[in-house]
């Protein structure tokens, strides 16, 4: 079985979200999953990216393979500050 990190379609006709999920490769874009990572939505100004790159990391070292648009979000994931950073500033 090979395991992609993938994006599923979700929300209505022409306003798409995504989610990022870890699936295997042969199931269908929106079919079966083993586990959602985190979520994109393109629609936002800036595009609103959140996923858990703590669970993708231990995905990929399993030989999971991200797809090309996935592996750009998980390079703008890891370069955002952790959404717990703030609340320990204040």
């Amino acid at each position: 079985m090979a395991v992609k990190l993938r994006l599923m379609r979700m929300g209505k006709t022409k306003q798409p979200t995504y989610r990022v999920v870890a699936a295997d490769s042969r199931a269908p874009r929106n079919g079966r999953f083993i586990e959602i990572l985190g979520h994109y939505d393109p629609r936002q100004e800036p595009s609103l990216v959140k996923i858990d790159v703590g669970k993708a990391d231990a995905w990929i070292a399993k030989g999971a393979q991200p797809t090309e648009r996935v592996a750009k979000l998980l390079v703008t994931a890891r370069s955002q500050p952790a959404a717990g950073a703030d609340a320990a500033e204040s």
